[in-house]
């Protein structure tokens, strides 16, 4: 029989009247297991539980939330393999992919298991005498979080490990399509010692549970990853519930990769091959606009064609798969629609964008490799979210940044270039939260902060020790001696 899996509320797993499926996009018939539809009223439960907890935990010393953070993260770092494969199975990451991302929430958890012991303040004297001033940070309060499926196991741990690192209770609802990584790190971290209440999962639709967690008067921040018209809604409903709630929104990409002619091009078409297609395109950070100076245009189109023909599609599980599949139907449809408007448009298909047949049922797609196309077109300005990507040529540095910063969009830009005057220059004027210098402009570090610009990123950053931002609210106290 097919494993039910619970919602956490108060520190107790409750079940639901329904369950949804989660489904192996490798293999359409292998059901990983079905997990429970939380209810209104149990969201409401788990506020409350959060509120209850919140008072100790808020007030609790640094070396018990270092003790089971640490414990968490030695645990999912130790369960890296088969966490890994839980994480390929539901979202169709490679299984490499899986275990380096299951290994990437061990560290978060490290990281803040230390941050927890790096708290500090200030003393300052006033400028009237006799008076000291003490700034210090406290707990923002209950954060709700709604995460994304496509990194379904990092992204819950970079929320939850600085919330409750700074003090914080939390409701999380991770994406209904692949919830399965987000109740193995809650579960973890239930064992691991957290007092009840402190982190409550309640899992489900969005039009339910996220709703709930956006209206409820007793949430005072909400952090969510996803699309921006989503993020756009959920920033309005915190600014319109009663009290305002803290609100940090982490959204698309439709990031730019230049190549300039003085490019080494076996570094270039790696940069933009792994940044464009691999972990199926699914990526905010994703290269799928490749902006290539006339000069060296035609040999980087040339050899990424022959380095794509290596690139082997299949079942995320199987060895030697570079690539799996895309992670549901609707994903598949948009990115079939995309590529035909790119054909419409009068962009030239010059590799993939075919649906693939393999050994058991899945959602496999060839990556697309599109020539010809201009800034202007809506696959150049729209983010696809699929293994899409773009080449457009401009005919300078001048015009290859200009391009680059045209799009509203802006989280991540790189360059691959031998020149060091450009090299600086870019990373000086690219209009993006992070830059990178002959890399792919996906893969990132977890210690550092995180986030973008205009449509890609909304309130402050996420991960490394700029997190605190978030999870904490800064108070000024006045004492005369």
């Amino acid at each position: 029989m097919t494993e039910m899996f619970k919602n956490l509320i108060a520190g107790e797993w409750a079940g639901g009247t329904n369950a949804s499926r989660n489904i192996n996009p490798s293999n359409t018939n292998d059901i990983v297991g079905e997990y429970a539809q939380g209810t209104v009223e149990q969201l409401n439960d788990a506020v409350a539980a959060a509120k209850a907890a919140f008072p100790a935990w808020s007030r609790s010393g640094p070396q018990e939330r270092y003790e089971i953070l640490k414990k968490a993260s030695d645990e999912i770092l130790a369960r890296k393999e088969e966490l890994g494969r839980l994480l390929s199975r539901e979202e169709g990451k490679t299984l490499a992919e899986g275990i380096g991302e299951a290994g990437r929430a061990g560290q978060i958890f490290a990281f803040f298991a230390g941050e927890c012991l790096r708290l500090t303040g200030e003393a300052l004297p006033s400028v009237r005498p006799g008076v000291g001033v003490e700034i210090t940070r406290e707990p923002v309060g209950i954060v709700g979080m709604i995460t994304p499926w496509n990194f379904p196991i990092a992204i819950p741990a970079w929320k939850i490990a600085p919330a409750l690192a700074y003090g914080n209770c939390v409701v999380i609802k991770p994406a209904d399509l692949v919830p399965g990584s987000a109740w193995a790190l809650v579960d973890i971290l239930q064992r691991a010692g957290l007092p009840k209440g402190v982190l409550n999962l309640v899992m489900g639709r969005g039009s339910v549970v996220g709703q709930a967690l956006l209206q409820h008067k007793d949430v005072h921040a909400i952090s969510f990853t996803g699309s921006v018209s989503t993020g756009r809604k959920v920033a309005e409903a915190c600014i319109a519930s009663s009290p305002m709630k803290k609100v940090q929104l982490e959204m698309g990409g439709k990031n730019p990769l230049v190549v300039l002619d003085d490019a080494d091009l076996k570094v270039a078409v790696e940069a933009a091959v792994t940044g464009a297609f691999f972990s199926t395109g699914q990526r905010c950070t994703a290269s799928s606009r490749l902006i290539v100076q006339s000069g060296i245009h035609d040999r980087f189109v040339e050899a990424c064609i022959e380095r794509l023909k290596g690139v082997v599609v299949d079942d995320a599980l199987k060895a030697g798969t570079h690539i799996g599949p895309v992670v549901d139907q609707s994903q598949l449809d948009q990115d079939l629609k995309y590529i035909q408007i790119a054909k419409d448009e009068g962009g030239k298909l010059v590799w993939g964008g075919e649906l693939l047949n393999r050994e058991t049922p899945g959602f496999y797609l060839q990556p697309a490799l599109f020539t010809q196309t201009t800034n202007a077109m809506r696959i150049s300005r729209e983010e696809v979210f699929g293994p899409v990507a773009n080449i457009i040529r401009v005919k300078d540095y001048e015009e290859a940044l200009s391009v680059a910063n045209d799009t509203e969009f802006g989280l991540s830009s790189g360059i691959c270039t031998t020149s060091l005057k450009h090299a600086a220059h870019f990373r000086r004027n690219a209009e993006a939260g992070m830059v990178m210098v002959n890399l792919a402009t996906a893969g990132v570090d977890y210690h550092v902060p995180f986030g973008g610009r205009k449509g890609s990123s909304y309130g402050p950053r996420e991960q490394g020790a700029y997190a605190k931002e978030f999870y904490t609210t800064v108070k000024t106290a006045y004492t005369l001696a």
